[in-house]
């Protein structure tokens, strides 16, 4: 009996061969395909939500190479539903904004089976707990985007995707390794399996282990110093594409340090002391990618650019809040940031390609003015830009405020964390000093470029959708909060 998590994995890629022939009589067919298999998908994770509200977690396992102990085990839990959740809803929303942004484009009908098979590449990753699979859909994402980028970005668009492949590409490599040694010490490529045998592991095993899968995933995290494909890949992949490599693509090496080097490996080793110089070093590259971020974001006039250095600074964010491990505000934190982060970033690639649309230029210094022409538009920046400066009742103010707060329960017990934690407020401030002057330059003073007309209605919805879910998870982030803190008080993550 096939459940809820197997269609919702299985259902597009069955539908990826409809969606490429009915794309060749219309476009608008493939689109619509695609939207209503994101859409159902989506239901089917809601389906699930009170049983893992209740339960704690929703587990499906099938059969698959029986010799290497290996399964396709599917489950969700507090922590990978929510993330999974938006997840398509940024889909659903990018695949909407693309019918007007991409129309006109060449060879559409791949556009979008490629969009479907990057979609099953990021379900099965959030969504399995064997790390065989885990790593098949972590290689499974990077072939369709290569593509996407190269094929349908903007300027020197294969020269970027190639840079963008390689370099993840060679983040695998070490998570691969990692995966091979899992099993070499237990036998089995179920997480939770590997995780209660690995303490009996040599201990300087389990360090390699540990240090091969964190550089894989600060990798795909884009984490200074190993960030140099990220700011061209998301300034040249088209915008819907930008929303989902900043909202969810980049988020899934967060989630993946999450669901191994923090919940597997790390318990495992019995030295405290490589405890703490693993998390202060994870400290000092998450306070430097925040700052580096930030501060180049700051003097950009590229638009996507922008937007591209804010995602470096909030990954900073994000490797910060890891490293305040264990303290449980701070993990919450985390985790709801990896969220709030995503759909924000996700609505600001949207409105920056609604505006490009519009504009023909990227050049915020070459805007101004654009409020009265385009009020729906300068509303959705509006709440995109409130959210990543951390304003009150946008959904990113509560996930920095629960970092920071943790950053100094953990300052309470070791002196180091007040000091980085003070440095992350600074940023904050930063940060909100970046999305407030692209704000200002795009949408006030005066016009620099007339007879600019509104976004389209399939952007406008789609903008519209994400505003909605912003606002929400500022004003209502229990229900959310109160899944991840249930996957930490059952210690399925292994944090508490």
């Amino acid at each position: 009996m096939y459940g809820l998590l197997f269609f919702a994995f299985i259902l597009p890629l069955l539908s990826s061969p409809m969606i490429y022939l009915a794309g060749k009589r219309s476009v608008k067919i493939s689109a619509a395909i695609l939207s209503i298999v994101s859409l159902l998908v989506l239901s089917f994770f809601l389906f699930v939500v009170p049983k893992v509200s209740y339960e704690g977690k929703y587990v499906e396992s099938y059969s698959w190479i029986s010799n290497i102990n290996s399964s396709l085990t599917l489950f969700v839990d507090g922590v990978s539903l929510p993330i999974v959740i938006v997840t398509m809803l940024l889909f659903t929303s990018a695949v909407l904004f693309s019918v007007d942004y991409m129309r006109g484009g060449h060879a559409l009908p791949g556009y979008y089976t490629l969009l479907t098979l990057l979609m099953i590449g990021l379900i099965g990753f959030f969504i399995t707990s064997d790390l065989l699979v885990f790593y098949f859909c972590l290689e499974f994402m990077l072939l369709p985007t290569f593509f996407i980028i190269g094929e349908w970005g903007y300027r020197n668009s294969y020269r970027t995707a190639l840079k963008f492949f390689l370099f993840t590409h060679a983040g695998v490599i070490p998570i691969l390794l990692g995966i091979g040694c899992i099993f070499m010490l237990t036998g089995t490529f179920d997480m939770f399996q590997a995780r209660s045998i690995l303490a009996h592991s040599p201990q300087s095993l389990l360090v390699w282990i540990l240090l091969a899968f964190t550089l894989g995933f600060i990798v795909k995290m884009g984490i200074v110093p190993v960030h140099m494909w990220l700011p061209d890949a998301y300034a040249e992949a088209p915008a819907p594409i930008s929303a989902l490599l900043s909202g969810i693509i980049t988020e899934a090496g967060a989630y993946g340090m999450l669901r191994i080097p923090f919940s597997i490996i790390l318990p495992s080793i019995t030295n405290l002391q490589i405890h703490s110089e693993f998390l202060y070093v994870l400290s000092i590259l998450g306070v430097t990618s925040a700052f580096y971020g930030a501060i180049v974001a700051l003097a950009q006039n590229d638009l996507k650019r922008i937007a591209a250095y804010s995602s470096i600074s909030h990954m900073g964010y994000i490797l910060y809040g890891l490293s305040l491990f264990p303290i449980a505000e701070g993990m919450v934190g985390t985790i709801f940031h990896m969220i709030t982060h995503g759909v924000s970033k996700g609505l600001l690639f949207l409105t920056a390609g609604a505006i490009m649309r519009r504009t023909n230029t990227r050049n915020i210094g070459m805007m101004g003015g654009l409020a009265s022409m385009m009020p729906l538009t300068a509303i959705s920046t509006a709440i995109s830009c409130f959210s990543i400066a951390g304003i009150p009742a946008f959904a990113c103010f509560i996930s920095e405020f629960l970092i920071l707060l943790g950053g100094f329960e953990d300052g309470a017990i070791n002196s180091f964390y007040y000091g980085t934690t003070s440095l992350m407020i600074v940023i904050t401030v930063i940060s909100a000093a970046y999305v407030l002057r692209l704000f200002g330059k795009v949408f006030f003073g005066s016009p620099k470029i007339q007879g600019i007309r509104e976004a389209s209605i399939m952007m406008a919805v789609s903008m519209l959708l994400l505003s909605i879910s912003t606002v929400i998870l500022g004003v209502w982030p229990g229900p959310i909060v109160k899944l991840i803190n249930t996957a930490i008080k059952m210690e399925i993550i292994n944090i508490c």
